[in-house]
């Protein structure tokens, strides 16, 4: 069966931009619900539950609060960019998710359609191009509202995700030489060839998810608007659906990265310990069941959001930012280097990567995460109770004698 071509295409894309902008609204607005019934099960506390059953329909009472709440304006604002800010952060966030494939793809009469926004050859690159241009929405946020705790919080995002952007850029850079392709569609293919990269490159999929946490603002990384510091950050001024439009561009930037996550590392739409979904002939069936397998992945990241935010304690600024510069750039770069040598030596004339070679450099990155987490961690927690007490007895003993 051949893809759909011609006037078809046309309206087929037109129908997958409502579908998948509807799709991400519908999630965005229900997964608020779930980080608040979350953090009430995690602070032994009831949550949302006044409105519809079990709090069910909060998230449409939030929504008509911000249609209907009255819309201000700083008496010293630049007025222009005050309103640009809002737009400028939201929709580069949806624009994201259209390079990422979220099933396989679906027989239609007209030909098979990629579950895919646009299938860009380019497209990791454009996940990166686009989502960067988020950083002028917090910064026109800050400085446009003439308020001295937004420019703070502008001036905080800025930096911040500036210094994780290319972290996060190197730590894909290993996913990209190992499957040789920057097209998400053939990193997904190559991951059902042989196995899913998490497991050959699992110190470049941990680099990766603490760059995420960083770019989508969320704890321990959520300085740009640390409510004890700065009030509410760059958004300090805004109200009603301008105030609203950032919320939606947090939550957008994080299925985004719960998504690109799965696509790089996890298979995307691949279902685990089977086959017969990665090949033709395709099949609605095949389609439902891959969607449903991605969309499964995709879920546990934002449920780690979720429980991250209430478990982790917020970061000091010079933390986060030694960390981003210090040692996640770094090791990242190391990281490549190793990549592009493992697979170097690992190449083979006329034969692929398979399952050999992923579980060489799985075993490989079980050595290089031991060294890593051990310098990272200064045997704070690695060492367990028992070496922080002899560290407690020593200092003890060295004050006595003093």
């Amino acid at each position: 069966m051949k893809w759909v071509t011609g006037s078809a295409f046309v309206y087929l894309s037109a129908v997958k931009i409502l579908a998948v902008f509807g799709l991400l609204m519908l999630i965005i607005a229900f997964w608020t619900l779930v980080e608040r019934r979350g953090a009430a099960f995690i602070q032994n506390r009831l949550g949302p539950n006044r409105v519809g059953p079990g709090g069910l329909f909060q998230p449409v009472a939030d929504g008509l609060k911000n249609f209907f709440k009255e819309e201000t304006l700083p008496p010293f604002a630049d007025r222009a960019l005050f309103v640009l800010a809002p737009m400028m952060a939201f929709i580069p966030a949806f624009l994201t998710f259209s390079v990422v494939p979220f099933a396989s793809p679906l027989p239609t009469p007209w030909g098979l359609v990629r579950m895919q926004v646009a299938d860009l050859p380019i497209g990791f690159l454009f996940i990166l191009a686009i989502s960067s241009l988020g950083v002028y929405g917090f910064v026109l946020a800050g400085w446009s509202a003439n308020n001295k705790y937004a420019l703070l919080g502008g001036l905080r995002g800025s930096a911040q995700l500036v210094s994780y952007e290319i972290a996060m850029g190197l730590s894909a850079v290993a996913v990209l030489v190992f499957a040789g392709d920057i097209s998400l569609n053939v990193i997904v293919a190559r991951q059902q060839a042989s196995v899913w990269f998490v497991l050959p490159l699992f110190l470049a999929f941990f680099l990766f998810l603490v760059a995420a946490f960083a770019e989508t603002n969320r704890l321990p990384f959520d300085l740009p608007e640390a409510e004890s510091e700065l009030v509410a950050g760059y958004h300090t001024e805004y109200s009603a659906m301008k105030f609203a439009m950032f919320y939606l561009a947090e939550y957008s930037n994080m299925v985004t990265a719960s998504g690109l996550l799965v696509c790089l590392f996890f298979g995307g739409w691949d279902i685990p310990f089977t086959s017969w979904d990665n090949t033709a002939p395709w099949t609605v069936w095949k389609t439902l069941a891959t969607f449903v397998a991605f969309w499964a992945k995709t879920l546990f990241f934002l449920l780690l959001y979720v429980w991250v935010r209430w478990t982790v304690p917020r970061f000091r600024f010079d933390q986060l930012m030694d960390l981003g510069w210090k040692v996640l750039l770094p090791t990242a770069l190391g990281y490549v280097i190793f990549i592009a040598l493992a697979t170097w030596a690992l190449e083979v004339p006329g034969h692929e990567f398979g399952v050999r070679e992923g579980l060489i450099l799985a075993a490989a990155n079980v050595v290089l995460g031991y060294f890593f987490f051990r310098v990272l961690d200064r045997n704070r927690v690695l060492g367990g109770p028992a070496n922080r007490g002899r560290k407690l007895w020593r200092a003890s003993a060295a004050r006595r004698r003093s």
